[in-house]
C-alpha cells in the first residue's frame, strides 16, 4: 500500500509520470521505497531546499503507522 500510495503522489508532481516506478525493500531495520524518476524530474520532486521530498517523507512515514520506512530519491 505504502509504494502504491507513494507512487501516486509522485506521479501528480512530475512532467513525465510514465517514468516513474518505486521499488520496495525490506531489511532488518525496516522497509525502504526507492523512488525513481526521469532525470528532468528530480529536481521537481526533491523541490526547494527539499521540502517535496521532506512532504513526501512525512506523508508516507504517517500512513506506515510506526512501521520504519525510508523514502529514497533515484534518477532513472
Amino acid at each position: 500500500m505504502l509504494a502504491e500510495s507513494l507512487e501516486h503522489l509522485v506521479r501528480g508532481i512530475v512532467d513525465n509520470p510514465d517514468d516513474v516506478s518505486v521499488r520496495s525493500r525490506s531489511s532488518q531495520r525496516g522497509t525502504t521505497l526507492e523512488v525513481r524518476v526521469h532525470p528532468d524530474d528530480l529536481g521537481r520532486v526533491i523541490g526547494r531546499a527539499g521540502r517535496t521530498a521532506k512532504a513526501l517523507r512525512t506523508v508516507i512515514n504517517s500512513l506506515a503507522d510506526r512501521e520504519s520506512v525510508r523514502v529514497d530519491l533515484i534518477e532513472a
